[in-house]
């Protein structure tokens, strides 16, 4: 066996110093080197394209939201009312608000009729000892529609001074409002809503403006029936009235 190492047989080459300073990671002169100075270019550019993109997708977001936020609300609203329409909430109370509509030379239309029996039969049973009938006088009418409705109620038994009337609104809000002229004096608060299903959850919103807590009592005999599509037009207009509602209460220069 010789007598050298294996370090004489193969020589190991000296290693060059690093110079003070250098790092294991490839700096800009080693890729200016390698690549050129685009190389440099697309690094230096990557951050702000990156901005940019993130800019591009926040404002598509916000114009995708603006978009689409309307309708959908629209829509849960719409489904608000028609669950409403569903829901009654018949319990005892200080009195029963009756929502007016059309009559005809001082005799009730179909409409306005089921609202009236609906009220006959709470009454009765006990549930509240005043009525409040509401609707004004429209141009050419001989009668009002609380008028007709205070009418229609004494010949079915109810006694005329357990009836009053607001006899003045021409819409839903200025027949609440007349309401609350008339029953705050008397201190009433809760009170029952009658109408038609689709009608009732912009009444109670009404009601709750005016500082009642208010119920609501379904004309269940209404000829507009749940379901029908006479009803998913109303709930539509509905739709547009509780917005309008909202609007002219808590909007720029409302009065709520």
């Amino acid at each position: 066996m010789s007598g050298f190492s294996d370090t004489e047989r193969f020589p190991i080459p000296p290693v060059a110093p690093q110079r003070r300073g250098a790092t294991g990671s490839r700096g800009a002169s080693e890729i200016a080197e390698r690549f050129g100075e685009a190389a440099i270019d697309q690094v230096a550019q990557r951050p702000r394209g990156r901005r940019g993109q993130l800019v591009r997708g926040w404002l598509t977001s916000f114009i995708a939201f603006g978009l689409l936020a309307p309708p959908l609300l629209a829509l849960g609203l719409a489904v608000a009312i028609y669950r409403q329409a569903r829901t009654d909430q018949l319990r005892p109370a200080e009195a029963i608000v009756v929502l007016g509509t059309a009559q005809y030379n001082g005799r009730p239309g179909p409409v306005f009729r089921a609202r009236l029996d609906r009220t006959l039969e709470v009454y009765r049973d006990g549930n509240a000892p005043l009525i409040v009938v509401t609707g004004g006088r429209a141009p050419g009418d001989e009668f009002s529609e609380a008028e007709a409705a205070q009418a229609y109620l004494v010949v079915h038994g109810v006694p005329e001074d357990a009836i009053l009337l607001e006899n003045q609104g021409r819409n839903s809000w200025a027949s609440m409002q007349g309401v609350e002229e008339i029953l705050q004096p008397l201190g009433v608060t809760r009170i029952l809503l009658v109408s038609d299903g689709f009608h009732l959850l912009r009444v109670k919103l009404m009601a709750r403006d005016l500082g009642f807590t208010g119920y609501a009592v379904i004309a269940t005999e209404s000829p507009i029936r749940q379901g029908s599509r006479r009803e998913l037009g109303y709930v539509a207009r509905e739709t547009g009235g509780v917005i309008a509602h909202i609007w002219h209460t808590r909007g720029p220069g409302g009065g709520g």
